[in-house]
């Protein structure tokens, strides 16, 4: 097992060192002149050829590419993520006090999806072309539809205009304040397991269609064994590989759609950041926070194949 997940960390230094490429040149690729990340615009409009040379010099954007992406990635190395131009803060400091909320919400979705998706994937599974499975059916496909930052838009306008409630604006993180903290992760964490849950409930209701298909089902229902039994020892284990596996690609979704989320509830956490980052052309702040989300998604998959091992003690890995 140490070995696989040496040999698994291993073949992810490729996979984050080509997006640390593609981040450091798409923020290079970007239209507009990189002084304004920095300056006012109409202040570098007005500078001569001579101050310009200066600023790019003193900003380091007068080297070439290659030299820019290997300053950038030695920091990385050394743990250092560069400072934010505008707040004047490290950006590792930033990302120490909003990473838990951000965490807290993406563990909030996780939990929900599985708690929503699963019963109802396995009621649709056990009760093909009935009422409950259309009804399934029709809201996972609705949720699925419905972008995740308008939902979380409709639910801060109604609970702002039905009951007059609203998130606290301050930050407060579980160990201070479990209920305060409670409030700000929570509404961001449902809305985005909510549509992570139709996905969790399509993949279960197929897998276990597949499953109930195997001879070993047929063989045990042939027994006698009880539709519970059979339910839990031996379809669940074998249709949850599927799922565990579309739960540690859906990160991605999370992670993705917690910017906007995050951005519609007032969230202050890595998302909020990303988005504020992104309007100021806060470059050194996007591609730390990019990097940091490609290491969440890797590892996390990383963690998911590992347990496939504990799911079904069949496999092995090697």
């Amino acid at each position: 097992m140490l070995q696989y997940i040496a040999r698994r960390l291993m073949l992810a230094i490729p996979t984050i060192i080509g997006v640390t490429i593609l981040i450091f040149l798409l923020m290079k690729v970007l239209p507009g002149d990189p002084l304004h990340t920095f300056y006012d615009p109409t202040e570098v409009g007005r500078l001569s050829p001579e101050e310009r040379a200066n600023l790019e010099a003193k900003l380091g954007l007068d080297r070439p590419l290659y030299v820019q992406y290997g300053s950038w990635l030695g920091g990385i190395l050394r743990g250092d993520l560069g400072s934010s131009f505008f707040l004047k803060e490290s950006i590792t400091e930033q990302i120490l006090r909003r990473g838990a909320i951000s965490a807290e919400i993406g563990l909030i979705s996780i939990i929900v999806s599985w708690l929503i998706g699963l019963p109802v994937g396995i009621i649709s599974a056990l009760r093909p072309n009935s009422k409950s499975d259309a009804s399934a059916s029709f809201f996972a496909v609705l949720f699925l539809a419905i972008p995740s930052f308008w939902l979380g838009m409709l639910v801060v306008i109604a609970l702002l205009e039905g009951w007059g409630y609203h998130a606290p604006i301050t930050s407060s993180q579980v160990w201070q304040d479990p209920w305060k903290n409670l409030q700000i992760v929570g509404p961001p964490g449902l809305v985005l397991g909510t549509a992570q849950a139709a996905l969790i409930a399509r993949m279960t209701r197929s897998s276990l269609f597949e499953v109930f298909r195997e001879d070993y089902v047929r063989t045990a229902r042939s027994k006698g064994v009880g539709e519970t039994l059979i339910l839990v020892r031996h379809a669940m284990p074998n249709a949850l590989l599927p799922v565990l596996t579309l739960s540690g690609l859906s990160l991605g979704f999370i992670l993705g759609g917690s910017v906007p989320v995050e951005k519609a509830f007032g969230t202050p956490g890595l998302g909020q950041k990303l988005f504020i980052a992104l309007s100021q052309r806060d470059a050194t702040t996007v591609q730390a926070l990019a990097f940091v989300y490609t290491m969440i998604f890797v590892l996390v998959n990383i963690l998911v194949d590992i347990s496939y091992r504990w799911v079904d003690p069949r496999i092995r890995v090697s």
